[in-house]
């Protein structure tokens, strides 16, 4: 989008409600419906298998095909999820991080057949798989090799698809595990550094194309109720991203240092008691990221006043998108310049955040960066000390929670007085139908061919996951699942992956660990369920500065041994009936 000039009114944001269930061709309409109400944008939300790297028939998907999100198993599906809606005329989201490279290629494909130019593709994929061994755990390769992953799919789209960001550096989830502002940003600020050292370090992209790098690194924040402090967290963000990129890569141009983002305000705080609450958080926690015109989101997408119950209905949807429609058409705020410069409050917090997320900063740097922050325990400690703190606090009643534990007596609720039809349901024959469908896929769809010979000038995306998404090959088989071939070697000895989709070739060529299998090293706690950042802090006993000396990879190579797998470690699979938002997931803050 964009930016308007000085004296000229803002621009309303992108709007977007994170959609997805059930099948491509119930998300379709969705999407659809969406559209012609006003929407400006599409989130996608993938149900926890695709989110994995499994097929719906493979064994750890059962009962999670369709419930959390939209089922993607291979290229019909993209198809029939995009149908009759215009690519090169749409901003995407897809909420995915480890199968990111693949879901990107079958997007730009399905675009191609549309005849859209790749260029002109706009959109973002979350693809911050860092973060996932922080709160949510969907990884499905060890920090290292999740990074050159990252890097390659960040050098792929500078090139091919110069208006996609390739990473949406997320720190929301982070905020759910427990984080605090101060902690928030420095985390968030250490893996974007972390990325862009990896960019530039691999020599993929010259360096006078840096600028276009770090102009395409986007991130997807959190927006708490105490929305004067989290609009002051904004601020300290953007002051310190022009800092960082200004001073640590030497990017001149300003338009490149801008702090792009989008929102999804937070949905742990939402609440089942009481839940029509939920309206007025969302509203004060929307404020919070579009008051401020120099921190304001460039996208924001609203939770549904009951995502603390289940699944939201088209209507709840529809309730959450008006209120963003209020705010920027009715009301008068993007007439003004920013309404906070000069204040003298704003500027204090904001400058204390900044200068704890500074000190904290050096302190991830002194240990070697994120990735070593990760692996050493230090981050996931952090992050549950901090999350312990805070329900503690809510637990003694010293944070009120309206509904929960103060004010607690209330009339009937009429909006609930039928809670078989308060939330959108799913049916149960969902499953079985996406099953039947991808084994059809799989009988009709090309013999697979090998990706070898591929000249070096083809590397990266194109070569390791278009070919495969041009002939329709399953994601299943890319990430490994399907694919039934036993694991000879751990992922992270696989050596430098030349391509963001050679990790996964080498997974179909045997190189990738099957489920059980020990890694060398370790990673901190134990992010083992997708909801693990939803109140527990992903096993908090075990990530007290304690690692962790065996990781179990979400893709496998045999159903022989996902089984042992799942049997050895049940909380392995995905799970938790709550949709997870982009990336976390959704219940009440008790």
């Amino acid at each position: 989008m964009p930016y308007p000039t000085s004296g000229e009114p803002d621009r309303p944001w992108v709007m977007r409600t994170y959609a997805g269930h059930s099948s491509a061709a119930e998300s379709n309409a969705l999407y659809r419906r969406n559209l012609d109400k006003g929407q400006t944008g599409l989130s996608v939300a993938f149900d926890l298998p695709t989110q994995t790297g499994y097929d719906p028939d493979s064994e750890l998907a059962r009962g999670e095909v369709g419930k959390v999100g939209v089922p993607v198993a291979h290229l019909g599906d993209m198809r029939e999820l995009f149908r009759d809606i215009p690519l090169d005329r749409m901003n995407t989201s897809m909420t995915i991080n480890a199968p990111a490279m693949w879901l990107l290629a079958l997007y730009q494909v399905v675009a191609e057949e549309q005849g859209a130019d790749a260029a002109e593709l706009a959109g973002t994929t979350q693809n911050d798989i860092i973060k996932e061994y922080l709160s949510r755990g969907t990884y499905v390769f060890p920090p290292g090799p999740s990074l050159r992953l990252i890097t390659d799919m960040v050098a792929y789209t500078v090139r091919q698809v110069p208006r996609w960001n390739p990473i949406n550096v997320c720190s929301y989830h982070l905020q759910e595990a427990g984080a605090t502002p101060v902690q928030e940003v420095a985390y968030a600020l250490a893996t974007a550094v972390a990325v862009l050292d990896a960019v530039r370090d691999s020599g993929q992209v010259p360096a006078e194309a840096t600028g276009e790098v770090v102009g395409r690194i986007s991130f997807f924040v959190n927006a708490g109720v105490r929305f004067v402090e989290e609009m002051c967290k904004m601020r300290a963000f953007v002051e310190l991203w022009d800092e960082i990129t200004r001073e640590r890569y030497g990017v001149a141009d300003p338009r490149h240092r801008r702090f792009r983002y989008g929102v999804q305000v937070n949905s742990l705080g939402l609440t089942e008691a009481q839940p029509e609450n939920n309206v007025q958080r969302i509203v004060l926690e929307m404020l919070a990221v579009t008051l401020s015109r120099d921190a304001r989101a460039r996208a924001v997408q609203l939770p549904a006043w009951n995502e603390a119950l289940g699944l939201p209905r088209p209507w709840d949807q529809q309730w959450s998108l008006r209120m963003q429609q209020v705010l920027a058409y009715e009301s008068d705020l993007l007439e003004y310049d920013d309404l906070f410069a000069g204040s003298t409050v704003v500027a204090a917090k904001t400058q204390s955040i900044v200068d704890g997320a500074r000190a904290e900063l050096a302190r991830i740097d002194e240990l070697g960066g994120a990735i070593a922050a990760v692996e050493s325990g230090y981050m996931k400690s952090a992050l549950v000390g901090s999350l312990a703190t805070r329900r503690r606090r809510i637990e003694a009643g010293e944070d009120v929670a309206v509904g929960v534990n103060r004010f607690t007596t209330t009339e009937p609720n009429p909006l609930l007085a039928d809670l078989s039809t308060a939330i959108q349901t799913v049916d149960p024959a969902v499953e079985q139908a996406a099953v039947t469908a991808v084994r059809r896929w799989r009988v009709g769809r090309r013999p697979a061919r090998g990706v070898r010979g591929v000249p070096r000038a083809h590397r990266g995306v194109r070569c390791g996951a278009h070919r495969p998404a041009r002939r329709g090959a399953g994601r299943g088989a890319r990430a490994g699942a399907p694919d039934r071939r036993r694991a000879r070697q751990p992922a992270e000895a696989a050596g430098r992956q030349a391509g963001a989709g050679r990790a996964l070739q080498r997974c179909r060529t045997g190189g990738c660990p099957r489920p059980g299998r020990r890694l060398r090293g370790g990673v901190p706690g134990d992010p083992a369920h997708p909801g693990a950042d939803r109140g527990g802090g992903g096993g908090g006993g075990r990530a007290r500065g304690r690692p962790v000396g065996a990781v179990r990879l979400a893709p496998g190579g045999g159903a022989r041994g996902a089984g042992r797998a799942a049997r050895r470690r049940p909380d392995r699979r995905p799970g938790g009936g709550r949709r997870h938002h982009p990336g976390a997931g959704r219940g009440p803050a008790t």
